[in-house]
């Protein structure tokens, strides 16, 4: 199950992450659709880096009935990553979906020698959708 929170002025139909969420588990998460002021509050409170990004993934500590952690997107960054690459808003979500919910699953692409890329890669493709930040940057 996903919990979904809409802190932004964005309408978003979560519904459009079903399919991708049932493809890499089962196991509940949180999403957070939010604005640039707070994901850049979160970045610096969490990661000592003050400005706006992107995604951000809080996994929890691995316990039996505990969901997987939470993954905050910004719906400010997503727009403007969508209009710069000409793709929709929903695609870029979509994306920045996928690249949180692989870090929930443990995976790293700072410290990892590919395979996040690689699983990225294979998730992008069964989906349908545009390259994603860390492939377009391999």
């Amino acid at each position: 199950m996903i919990d979904f929170e809409n802190r932004s002025d964005f309408e978003f139909d979560i519904s459009i992450l079903k399919e991708i969420y049932e493809y890499l588990t089962n196991k509940d998460i949180e999403l957070i659709l939010t604005t640039d002021e707070e994901i850049r509050t979160l970045n610096r409170t969490y990661r000592n880096k003050d400005k706006a990004t992107d995604v951000l993934s809080f996994p929890l500590e691995e316990m039996p009935g505990m969901p997987l952690g939470s993954i905050i997107i910004s719906v400010d960054t997503a727009q403007k990553i969508a209009n710069e690459l000409g793709h929709s808003i929903e695609d870029e979500i979509k994306l920045l979906f996928i690249h949180g919910l692989l870090h929930l699953l443990g995976y790293d692409h700072e410290i990892d020698n590919g395979e996040m890329r690689e699983k990225e890669a294979e998730v992008i493709k069964k989906f349908n959708l545009p390259d994603s930040l860390i492939i377009r940057n391999a």
